[in-house]
C-alpha cells in the first residue's frame, strides 16, 4: 500500500538543509518519491530527505509509485532497482511513457555495478545510480545534480513554452500580411484589366508576370478614339509593396478610363482629346516624382504613341530596355535613344524617336525580367537571347506571341531560381485589318 508523507521542511536537530535548485520562476527543486519494498529502507531516506527540506512521496512498489505520479508528478524519483512485479527499470520505462508527467530525475538504488547492468538502467530513461547502502553525503550531491538538471530542463520547457507562443503570434501576423498582399496583387492585377485593345488598324497586347505578390512592373494602353493609341511599360526600381504602390500611382496619371486625367492626353476643341508628346509626358511624370518628398523609388519607362491613320510611331524611352521592332519577314532590331529613368534628376531631358511603320511591323515592349533571367549556367538571357526566342515564335500574334514567349523563356530559365523579376511586356501591331 502506498503512502504520502509530508514531512516537515527545514532542518530538524540541527540538521543543514541542502538547498535546491531552482525551478521556473525560481521555484525550488523539492518533491522527492522514495520506491522501495523495504519499510526501513524508505524511512530512513524519507527522514533524512525529510532534514534537507525535501518533500517526500513514499510507494511499496512500482505500481502504485505510477499511480501517484500520475495524480502528482515529482521532480526526483528515487527507486530500488530490485522489487516485486514490477521492478525499478519497468518503473523508469512507464514513467517515461507518462503523458503530460514531466520530467522526472530517476535514480536507481542498486547494488549491481556491472557495466553492462549499468547500461541496461541508462538504455530504460535513468539518470543516475546509487550505491546500497546509501551513504548521505553521496546521496545529498546526487539530489543537488538531479535538481540543476530538472530546474534546467524545466527553464528550457519555459523558454520553449514562449517561443510557441511567439511563432504563432509571428504566424497570426503572417496570415495577416499574406492575406493583404493577396489583395494587394489582386488591385495590382487589376491595373491591368484587359490584355487586348482593338483598333482598326492596330492592336495592343500586354503580359504581366510578377514573381512575387505584388511587383514592380507595369504596362499598360489607352486609346482616346480609333485613330490613337499609346502604350506603355515600366519597372520601379525595388520590389514588393513599396514599388507596387508607385505603379499603381503611374497607372492612375495614365488611366484608360477618364481621358481629363490621363496626362498622356490633352483637351482639344469639341471635346476632343489629342495625344500628348511622348517626351512631355515622361517630363510631367519626371516632375511629379521629383517633387514629392516621401518617394524615393524611381522608374524606367518605354512610351510610344501611334497616329494609325499615318502610322506614325512616336517612343521615348527613359532607362527602360530599348524596345523590339519585328519587321515583316521577321527582321528585328531594337530602337529608342537611352535616357535617364523617371524620379531620378530633375530636369532631366528625354528625346522622342519618331518612326515611319510600315504594314505588319510589331513593337515589343518589355521589362529587364526577360534579358536579364538566369539560365542554368548562370548566364542571362541577355538581348541575343531574346531575339532568339522572340524568332521561334514565328507567325503568332496578339497575346498568343506574348504567352509563347513567356513559355519559351521560362524553359530557359534556371529551375532552381526561376524569375527572380517581374516579367511585363506590351505588343503593337500595326496595320491588321480589323472590322
Amino acid at each position: 500500500m502506498s503512502q504520502l508523507r509530508r514531512l516537515p521542511d527545514g532542518p530538524r536537530h540541527g540538521a543543514c538543509v541542502v538547498p535546491s535548485a531552482p525551478g521556473p520562476a525560481g521555484q525550488p527543486i523539492r518533491r522527492v518519491m522514495v520506491v522501495d519494498d523495504c519499510a526501513g529502507q524508505r524511512i530512513m531516506l524519507a527522514r533524512l530527505l525529510g532534514r534537507w527540506g525535501y518533500e517526500v512521496t513514499e510507494a511499496c512498489n512500482a505500481e502504485d509509485a505510477l499511480g501517484l505520479l500520475a495524480r502528482r508528478p515529482q521532480d526526483i524519483v528515487l527507486s530500488d532497482w530490485m522489487m516485486p512485479g514490477l521492478d525499478g527499470l519497468d518503473l523508469c520505462r512507464r514513467l517515461r511513457g507518462l503523458p503530460d508527467a514531466g520530467y522526472s530525475y530517476f535514480i536507481l538504488l542498486t547494488s549491481k555495478c556491472d557495466k553492462a547492468e549499468v547500461a541496461r538502467g541508462l538504455d530504460a530513461g535513468a539518470d543516475d545510480f546509487l550505491s546500497k547502502p546509501v551513504n548521505a553525503n553521496e546521496l545529498r550531491a546526487r539530489l543537488n545534480a538531479g535538481a540543476r538538471v530538472v530546474g534546467m530542463q524545466r527553464e528550457l520547457q519555459e523558454k520553449n513554452g514562449v517561443i510557441s507562443d511567439t511563432l504563432g503570434k509571428l504566424q497570426q501576423a503572417y496570415d495577416a500580411i499574406d492575406r493583404d498582399l493577396k489583395q494587394a496583387r489582386n488591385i495590382q492585377q487589376a491595373l491591368v484589366p484587359e490584355r487586348t485593345l482593338d483598333r482598326p488598324r492596330g492592336r495592343v497586347s500586354l503580359l504581366f508576370k510578377p514573381c512575387g505578390h505584388v511587383g514592380g512592373d507595369l504596362v499598360g494602353m489607352f486609346s482616346p478614339d480609333e485613330a490613337q493609341i499609346g502604350v506603355y511599360g515600366i519597372d520601379v526600381s525595388g520590389h514588393g509593396i513599396t514599388s507596387a504602390m508607385v505603379t499603381a500611382r503611374v497607372a492612375g496619371y495614365l488611366n484608360p478610363r477618364y481621358d481629363d486625367q490621363n496626362i498622356g492626353l490633352r483637351r482639344c476643341a469639341g471635346g476632343v482629346h489629342a495625344m500628348q508628346r511622348p517626351d512631355d509626358v515622361v517630363r510631367l511624370l519626371n516632375e511629379r516624382f521629383i517633387a514629392d518628398p516621401g518617394v524615393d523609388e524611381y522608374f524606367t519607362m518605354a512610351y510610344a504613341t501611334v497616329d494609325l491613320a499615318a502610322g506614325l510611331l512616336r517612343l521615348v524611352q527613359a532607362g527602360h530596355p530599348s524596345p523590339l521592332l519585328i519587321r515583316p519577314g521577321g527582321r528585328m532590331q531594337f530602337v529608342g535613344r537611352g535616357g535617364l529613368p523617371v524620379g531620378l534628376l530633375p530636369d532631366a531631358a528625354h528625346e522622342t524617336l519618331e518612326m515611319q511603320l510600315e504594314e505588319g511591323d510589331r513593337l515589343l515592349i518589355y521589362s529587364d525580367g526577360m534579358t536579364e533571367a538566369a539560365t542554368p549556367d548562370g548566364r542571362m538571357i541577355d538581348d541575343a537571347g531574346l531575339l532568339r526566342i522572340a524568332a521561334a515564335c514565328g507567325a503568332a500574334s496578339g497575346t498568343e506571341f506574348l504567352d509563347e514567349l513567356f513559355w519559351r523563356l521560362a524553359q530557359e530559365v534556371a529551375p532552381e531560381s526561376g524569375f527572380q523579376d517581374d516579367v511585363s511586356a506590351a505588343l503593337f501591331e500595326y496595320g491588321l485589318s480589323r472590322a
